[in-house]
């Protein structure tokens, strides 16, 4: 696992000195070393790398990391260039047409969303190869978790987008009243038209933005 090096350091060192964190610390190096582990290992902590604790405006909360070969690569719903789009993230882009106008991109590659302050964090940061939550209840939901503390610790306005009912839960966590919490289905092609679509998460995160003095968020994604 690539080190945590800039201000998040600060915020969550301590999670690294206890026992939950070592003993997932032994059991993802042990996968990593017998079996085909995503992301990549120096990648792990790419959401934390790309969007300082003090960048975050945006926390979009997704669940575990894609599982196939060539997809994740540490940001929660965004998979490398040249990758298939998968069909959650198609159905976020169809969302982001409808209420802000973006054209849908070629690609999922959702770093220029990280360099503008949206933490793309997953509540487990590795998974086995096409094994979806493999890696689920081994430590890593007490490391986001004390992510989450963090951000909700921060005395500015700060956006989260729950989607699905995994994330919502997250919601008895965040009290702090500087911050919005939006809610809604998850984009999955089994849940979106629940109220994914038509939700207006991103006209609505970006309005509150405005209104207190922050940048917006541009979501168009560019075509590679």
């Amino acid at each position: 696992m690539a080190a945590i090096t800039n201000d998040w350091l600060d915020a969550i060192g301590d999670e690294f000195k206890k026992e939950y964190y070592r003993d997932l610390y032994n059991f993802v190096k042990d996968e990593y070393s017998k079996t085909v582990i995503y992301p990549p290992a120096d990648e792990i902590f790419n959401a934390f790398h790309f969007t300082p604790l003090s960048k975050v405006k945006v926390l979009l909360l997704g669940q575990d990391p894609y599982h196939n070969e060539n997809q994740a690569h540490g940001l929660s719903f965004s998979v490398q260039p040249g990758q298939d789009i998968p069909p959650s993230l198609q159905n976020i882009y169809k969302e982001l047409n409808e209420d802000l106008g973006c054209d849908i991109p070629n690609n999922g590659f959702l770093k220029k969303w990280a360099d503008q302050g949206v933490l793309l964090l997953n509540t487990v940061l590795t998974v086995r190869a096409h094994q979806a939550n493999s890696h689920k209840n081994r430590g890593w939901e007490l490391f986001t978790d004390a992510i989450i503390n963090a951000v909700n610790k921060q005395d500015r306005p700060i956006v989260y987008f729950l989607w699905g009912a995994p994330a919502q839960k997250k919601a008895a966590m965040l009290n702090n009243p500087k911050h919005l919490v939006l809610q809604a289905p998850h984009p999955s092609p089994l849940s979106a038209y629940r109220g994914f679509f038509g939700c207006r998460h991103f006209s609505k995160c970006n309005d509150f933005l405005v209104k207190n003095g922050l940048e917006p968020i541009d979501w168009q994604i560019e075509n590679i």
